[in-house]
C-alpha cells in the first residue's frame, strides 16, 4: 500500500480558519513534581493527541485537572498534535506511551508495519457528516448525485465514499472537490454538500451570520447526512498502545489499565460537568471561543454516551464494519485504506475490561444510560 500515513483529521480545519490555533504547546502534567509523598513515585506517561488542545479531548484534560491520573500513580503529560504530527508515528518511535487517533487511519499504518493496539475505543459513534443548505434538497447519500461535494481527503473521505457506494452513487456522478480546511467554500455556495464534524465545522456554520436574515444560521437551514444513520460510520477516536510493549513489559500493560481507567473517569466527569470540562480545556491553552468549546464538549459527549457495554469497549460489529469499509471502498484513484484484514493484535478489550471493572467497583457510572445532552447557545464566531 503506497498511501502516506501522514493523514490529517477532520479537526484540522481549525488550523486555517478563523478558529485556527496560534501554536502547538505541550500540555502540563497534573503535578509539577514527578513524585508524591502519599503515593510514592509516579510513573511518567506521555499521551499524544491527534490535534491541538480542544474539547475533542476533554476527558483527558479533565482527568489531568481532577487528579485522576495522579490517583492511579501516573504523571501524565499531554502532547498536542499538529498538521505534520502523526500520532501513531510518535507512539511507535517511543516518544509517547499512548496516542489518540481514528481507527481507519491507524489501520493503514498497521498494514505498513506499525505494531500498535487499540486498547480503548472511546468514541462509539462517528462525528463525520455531510451538510447542505435546505434548498439543495440533499437529504441522504443518494441525493448527492449531480452535486458538488466537498471532502478534506487525507483519510477523511472514506465514510462519504462508502455511503455513496451503498446508495449507488459513483464518483463520476458527483463533482468532487478538495474542500479547504474551513467552511468558506460552503458558505460562498461553491460546495453544495460539505464535510463537517458535528463538534466543529457544523458549529462553525451556526456561528456565522446569515446575510439574508442578519442573524446566525440555524439548524433548520441545513440538511445533515449522518453516516451513523446511513450505515457507513467508521470508528474514530481510540486510545492506542505499543503492541510489543504490551506483550513484553508487564509494567507497561499495568500502566495501560491505569491510564484507561483514569481517562474514562475523566470522560465521566466531562459528561456530568460539561461546562467545567470545557473551561478546563480552555484553560489548558486552547484558543477556541467559549461557546464553541462548550458545543464541542456536548457533541463529543454524544459520541461517547450512552455506552451499553461501558466506555472503551470495542464492539465487534462496529470494528468489522470499519475494516470492511477500509478494505472494500476505493477512493478516486482506486486505492483502499488496507488490502487485507488487520492482525488480531490490532485491538484488544483485555485492558479496558480490567479498567471498567475497577471503575464499577468504585461506583463510577461507565455506561451513562441516563445521559442527556445540554442545550448550547452558540455565539457569533464561537465566542
Amino acid at each position: 500500500m503506497k498511501r502516506s500515513t501522514r493523514l490529517i483529521t477532520g479537526a484540522s480545519a481549525l488550523a486555517i480558519t478563523a478558529l485556527a490555533l496560534a501554536g502547538c504547546s505541550t500540555g502540563g502534567s497534573d503535578d509539577t513534581s514527578s513524585t508524591d509523598s502519599a503515593s510514592g513515585d509516579l510513573t511518567p506517561v506521555k499521551l499524544q493527541l491527534q490535534w491541538y488542545s480542544q474539547a475533542q479531548f476533554a476527558g483527558y484534560y479533565a482527568a489531568l485537572s481532577q487528579g485522576y491520573y495522579k490517583d492511579e500513580g501516573l504523571d501524565v503529560q499531554i502532547l498536542e498534535g499538529a498538521a505534520d504530527i502523526v500520532p501513531i508515528d510518535v507512539l511507535t518511535s517511543g516518544d509517547a506511551d499512548f496516542a489518540i487517533s481514528w481507527v481507519p487511519k491507524v489501520l493503514g499504518s498497521i498494514e505498513q508495519g506499525a505494531a500498535v493496539t487499540d486498547i480503548a475505543q472511546i468514541f462509539e459513534r462517528s462525528g463525520t457528516t455531510q451538510i447542505s443548505f435546505k434548498d439543495k434538497n440533499i437529504t441522504d447519500a443518494a441525493a448527492l448525485k449531480g452535486h458538488t461535494v466537498g471532502s478534506w481527503g487525507y483519510g477523511n473521505e472514506w465514510e462519504l465514499f462508502a455511503g455513496m457506494n451503498k446508495a449507488g452513487v459513483a464518483l463520476p456522478d458527483i463533482s468532487l472537490v478538495q474542500q479547504a480546511f474551513d467552511m468558506n467554500g460552503f458558505l460562498a455556495g461553491d460546495i453544495d454538500a460539505a464535510q463537517a464534524m458535528t463538534y466543529n465545522e457544523y458549529a462553525q456554520v451556526l456561528e456565522t451570520v446569515n446575510p439574508a436574515t442578519g442573524k446566525l444560521y440555524q439548524p433548520s437551514d441545513l440538511n445533515v447526512i449522518n453516516w451513523n444513520d446511513e450505515g457507513t460510520a467508521m470508528l474514530q477516536d481510540a486510545i492506542w498502545a505499543d503492541s510489543d510493549r504490551l506483550s513484553s513489559d508487564s509494567d507497561y500493560a499495568d500502566t495501560a489499565v491505569k491510564f484507561i481507567k483514569a481517562s474514562i473517569k475523566g470522560w465521566a466527569y466531562a459528561r456530568d460537568n460539561p461546562q467545567e470540562a470545557a473551561t478546563i480545556v480552555t484553560d489548558s491553552g486552547s484558543q477556541l471561543g467559549a461557546s464553541h468549546q462548550l458545543w464541542m464538549t456536548n457533541e463529543v459527549n454524544k459520541l461517547i454516551w450512552p455506552s451499553e457495554n461501558g466506555v472503551g469497549m470495542i464492539n465487534q460489529d462496529e470494528w468489522d464494519q470499519t475494516v470492511s469499509i477500509a478494505k472494500g471502498t476505493p477512493n478516486e484513484t482506486g486505492s483502499t485504506i488496507i488490502t487485507s484484514d488487520p492482525p488480531e493484535s490490532a485491538y484488544s478489550n483485555e485492558y479496558v475490561e480490567k479498567a471498567l471493572q475497577e471503575l464499577k467497583d468504585e461506583g463510577v457510572d461507565v455506561n451513562g444510560a441516563d445521559f442527556a445532552p445540554i442545550t448550547v447557545e452558540l455565539k457569533e464566531g464561537g465566542n
